[in-house]
């Protein structure tokens, strides 16, 4: 089964020239309240013509659609925003902003699951890549989902890590999910018993800038709190960054001797709310006790700052 009936009518709504995402919460908002369902809204023109124009109310189709079937032969299915699995987090997180429906492939417990983020550069430095493989593989061993973005460099390296490891992750597309390929580099750790694939976006819309920097808002909405391995001075990364501190959700930035130049933002984000992140000097391995508690998990205490070093 593809979805509820109320999912299906809601991406029918989004396939609506005109019909964004903030008027279709809208009616979301509107349906809870009456007690009503979308799905039976979708048989009544007159009750639609009253929030949509008459145009856009004449090319809903009620009816079963080739996308439909070519959404279930690549065994996508749908979770609405009045959907009681729907994630709590990512609508606290976003408010009003909270992607209507979501498409996804895998297992859909893991959004039930405490998960951490984690966003950084795709040319991220050796530093970098190797403090993303320490804290994937620390989280994941601790039974936590984590989640990214499935761009080259951070993203990649810690959806690898954490399966490699046995955890779970979270993969969050900047585009719709008909686009989604297992890439080479992952495919020998792949289980969709443990990955949850996701997107927020229309299932045949193409990548782009705009839809890579609105999927790091749901990345930062899933999760309890967000690591973010090196980003710079501008782009997506800082910008990711800004939005997780925006929904308050714990943000943790690693502190490097020699600070990369891929990790200049690092510092600004210090400046603004971010916690450092630094190593543990016996293990050699990233100190992650207060992430844990982001997560309500115990950590270790490790309350001496001798205890603590910047990543090498």
């Amino acid at each position: 089964m593809l979805g509820t009936d109320d999912s299906l009518a809601i991406m029918k709504l989004l396939q609506v020239p005109g019909v964004g995402p903030a008027k279709v919460n809208a009616l979301l908002d509107w349906c809870g309240e009456s007690g009503r369902s979308v799905s039976s809204i979708l048989r009544e023109p007159e009750l639609l013509r009253t929030r949509f124009t008459a145009e856009q109310v004449a090319t809903i189709d009620a009816e079963e659609s080739c996308l439909e079937k070519e959404l279930a032969e690549d065994d996508v299915k749908l979770l609405g925003a009045n959907d009681a699995t729907y994630p709590k987090l990512l609508r606290a997180g976003m408010k009003r902003k909270a992607p209507p429906l979501l498409y996804y492939r895998g297992n859909i417990e893991l959004l039930s699951k405490p998960a951490i983020g984690f966003c950084g550069s795709r040319k991220a430095s050796e530093k970098g890549i190797s403090t993303a493989i320490d804290c994937a593989e620390l989280l994941a061993e601790q039974d936590i989902v984590v989640a990214s973005g499935y761009a080259a460099g951070v993203d990649i390296t810690t959806h690898i890590s954490a399966l490699r490891v046995g955890g779970s992750t979270i993969v969050v597309l900047p585009e719709g999910i008909l686009h989604f390929r297992i890439k080479g580099e992952i495919k020998s750790y792949w289980d969709w018993e443990r990955v949850l694939v996701i997107s927020q976006f229309e299932s045949k819309l193409p990548w782009s800038v705009r839809n890579a920097m609105a999927r790091n808002s749901v990345i930062c909405g899933l999760s309890k709190a967000m690591i973010l391995i090196e980003a710079g001075t501008t782009g997506g990364s800082i910008a990711a960054g800004h939005t997780c501190l925006e929904m308050g959700r714990p943000l943790f930035a690693p502190v490097y001797e020699g600070m990369p130049e891929t990790a200049a933002g690092n510092r600004l984000l210090l400046e603004q709310g971010a916690h450092p992140l630094l190593r543990n000097r016996r293990t050699k391995r990233a100190s992650i006790d207060k992430v844990l508690r982001a997560v309500e998990l115990p950590g270790p205490d490790l309350s001496s700052e001798e205890q603590m070093s910047l990543f090498a």
